[in-house]
């Protein structure tokens, strides 16, 4: 059994669940979205809570089961408190300033490299080395943080770069001195 695929999800004041078949459709404080689900797997909206069943016991619907209850409780989450990512840039003058919509970083290269945000995401600038991405789409905001720390990732000897705030990084010694000296 699917231990995650079990547990209900309840849904917070303020936001609306509409099931039309295989689609669902989630609003809230934050925004709306929605997604189309795998028919093999039913979903039921009984006493404020959402519960996804199975069919069978086989491979697909198993996998299916916890996939589509975990998409389905980032849904509600996301239009009801919405998700966020914090990136931090290190290195001597590294740093992103916010310029209209576009997020502008100068991170070591000739020029500096223009960013614009997909749709439904918002980027702050907090000083000139943090960088917040927020919105609703819980996919969405993973794939531009990933994107914007591809622009520069950490450095495996000093650490330069942009990462994600809670993110370690484990350094290499690099050159221990003069080998061979006669």
């Amino acid at each position: 059994m699917s231990r995650i695929g079990l547990l209900p999800i309840a849904i917070p004041r303020g936001t609306e669940v509409k099931i039309n078949g295989s689609e669902v459709v989630a609003r809230g404080s934050k925004g709306e979205l929605r997604r189309r689900f795998h028919p093999a797997v039913s979903i039921a909206l009984k006493d404020g809570c959402l519960i996804v069943t199975r069919p069978s016991d086989s491979k697909i619907h198993r996998s299916l089961h916890g996939l589509t209850r975990s998409l389905l409780a980032n849904m509600v989450t996301g239009v009801s408190e919405g998700f966020e990512k914090i990136l931090e840039i290190n290195g001597v003058g590294y740093r992103a300033q916010k310029t209209g919509d576009k997020l502008v970083l100068q991170v070591g290269y000739a020029n500096a490299v223009e960013f614009s945000p997909p749709p439904g995401i918002s980027i702050t600038v907090e000083g000139t080395n943090r960088i917040r991405v927020t919105g609703i789409d819980k996919e969405v905001i993973g794939e531009t943080a990933a994107k914007i720390r591809a622009i520069r990732p950490p450095d495996s000897y000093k650490g330069k770069g942009i990462k994600y705030l809670d993110e370690k990084l484990r350094l290499k010694p690099g050159k221990s001195g003069k080998v061979g000296k006669k």
